[in-house]
């Protein structure tokens, strides 16, 4: 694994940024974006898990805004060598490539623990994984597989699961932000997770929101759904009350 050189960044709390290097166990090169408040040690830290576009600007932003608020955060590449998606055909077929083998979602979400504890700023005890959409699944798969995780927050995610969670191994507590109006993840589906969950004595909750559609934390919805007549929508309310939620969360289990 190698550290590329720290770059600076401009923020409301002074933040250092890298790109790291690591590999899966097949070899595949991944390469995270790691951010955390310059000059601080032994943080907390946050996995953040993209949607199906992969590691791109919007993921990004969400890891700068986890180290600005005092969290150390890997914005993480599932795809391999930084590969994004500006289509939604792309973006699948990329995705889909994880689902195949089994293992390789799990693979992939312990390589990028495994780099995260490794950082000298990081405290390894202290770890929660987030994720949006295609990467709420991929947090939750890796909560599923015993990781040891302190929380797990998704966001308008696939919450379905290959392997489903067993008392005793998921060990993260939960907390799912989904819209009642998205259309690629029924709420039956969400009644499915819930029954998973309580089968599985897993702590959690499901904060619903009206009138919200799948990606409604993401800025660029709107355009991506223009752009590739998909069902998306971008809802600033629910944004912003689901991101309260997460850092209430955090703050509780992380600090």
């Amino acid at each position: 694994m190698t550290d590329n050189s720290p770059l600076n960044s401009t923020a409301e709390k002074a933040i250092r940024i890298r790109e790291i290097q690591y590999q899966d166990s097949t070899g595949q090169n991944l390469v995270g974006l790691f951010a955390y408040p310059e000059g601080e040690s032994n943080l907390a830290a946050v996995l953040v898990y993209p949607e199906w576009w992969g590691r791109n600007d919007y993921i990004e932003s969400r890891a700068r805004e986890l180290a600005e608020y005092g969290f150390a955060a890997l914005a993480i590449d599932m795809y391999g060598d930084k590969k994004i998606a500006e289509d939604a055909s792309q973006a699948n077929e990329y995705m889909m490539a994880t689902f195949e083998p089994e293992n390789v979602i799990v693979d992939r979400a312990t390589a990028a623990l495994n780099t995260l504890r490794e950082q000298p700023e990081v405290d390894a005890s202290r770890i929660a994984a987030i994720g949006f959409c295609y990467g709420g699944k991929v947090a939750l798969d890796l909560a599923r597989s015993g990781a040891e995780l302190k929380a797990v927050a998704t966001f308008h995610a696939n919450l379905s699961a290959q392997t489903p969670a067993q008392e005793g191994t998921f060990k993260a507590e939960v907390v799912v932000a989904h819209g009642e109006e998205d259309s690629m993840v029924s709420l039956d589906d969400v009644e499915a997770f819930k029954q998973e969950m309580q089968n599985a004595k897993v702590k959690h909750r499901v904060d619903l929101y009206p009138n919200a559609k799948h990606g409604f934390t993401n800025p660029a919805a709107d355009e991506n759904a223009r752009k590739n007549d998909v069902d998306l929508g971008y809802d600033a309310l629910a944004e912003a009350e689901s991101m309260d939620a997460l850092y209430a969360l955090l703050d509780r289990v992380l600090k």
